[in-house]
């Protein structure tokens, strides 16, 4: 049965200003965990370059988008990507300030997305960014689900990931039903979501060869195996994402079926706390 996404509980994007203090944030930030501390890190490199390709492929399509909410949604998540940007660029030049290669692997991510850019049609785009949407929300969902994924983490560090991983969470949809909106076929989105799968976890995959090797981790056995511990064990849930990856390739998925509202209500409510690490823009 095909599902409408009118009747889906979901949430509306709402845009925050926030800036975070990065200044002396230690080498290993999660905990002291070396190839955990290096997977987020690993993350981060994606981001600049893939929140300005988010935003140029939704906005392509703004003047298409008959719908006023979600003409209001597609400018809230331009607005939310842009400040993931930004405070990812300043992330990125943390850690290429402790002598990992960020310039050249961020580069490599722009060169890809260029490409994209230059030979795919701009619905294609658009299917690419539902597709990597969806593997934020997924991974987005992990960080809110369980407190263990930051536990012992560097406090700013912690809120900026819990920061980032509610707002993608919140426009988990924004791209998807504008996709849909200007008549986004189906098998082109599962097309492009196999395509979009393999090399995006082809990345993630040298980006933490090339970081662990940088940090002449890359054969050790200890660190490898603390991060499968990390990601699949304890606190684990990497396993728990094949459902909803999978549900993406069936006729009638809607990003907000898999609903988060709970975790997004009270990530909302401990912003209300004092906040001394970060910088309110």
């Amino acid at each position: 049965m095909t599902t409408t996404a009118a009747l889906i509980k979901r949430e509306t994007p709402e845009v925050r200003d926030l800036r975070f203090n990065l200044s002396d944030v230690p080498r290993f930030w999660h905990g002291e965990r070396r190839a955990v501390t290096l997977f987020f890190d690993n993350l981060s490199i994606f981001f600049p370059a893939g929140e300005r390709f988010f935003m140029a492929s939704v906005k392509a399509f703004r003047n298409q988008v008959t719908d006023p909410q979600l003409k209001s949604e597609v400018d809230a998540f331009c607005a939310q990507e842009g400040h993931h940007s930004r405070e990812h660029v300043r992330y990125n030049k943390m850690i290429a300030a402790k002598g990992y290669p960020v310039d050249a692997m961020e580069r490599r991510v722009e060169w890809i997305l260029q490409r994209v850019t230059k030979y795919a049609p701009r619905k294609r785009q658009l299917a690419v960014t539902c597709a990597l949407e969806h593997f934020t929300a997924m991974l987005a969902s992990l960080v809110l689900k369980d407190p263990k994924m930051l536990e012992n983490a560097e406090p700013r560090m912690a809120e900026l990931w819990r920061w980032h991983s509610a707002e993608e969470t919140e426009h988990k949809a924004v791209a998807f039903d504008v996709y849909r909106a200007i008549g986004g076929s189906w098998l082109m989105r599962c097309i492009v979501m196999f395509l979009t799968t393999l090399v995006f976890w082809g990345k993630v995959y040298e980006h933490q060869v090339r970081l662990m090797h940088e940090e002449k981790i890359l054969f050790s056995v200890t660190e490898w195996f603390s991060l499968v511990r990390y990601l699949f064990i304890q606190p684990g849930g990497m396993l728990g994402l094949v459902g909803p990856y999978l549900d993406y390739y069936r006729p009638g998925f809607h990003p907000w079926e898999h609903d988060n509202s709970e975790m997004l209500q009270q990530w909302k409510a401990g912003l209300t706390a004092p906040q001394p690490a970060r910088l309110q823009g």
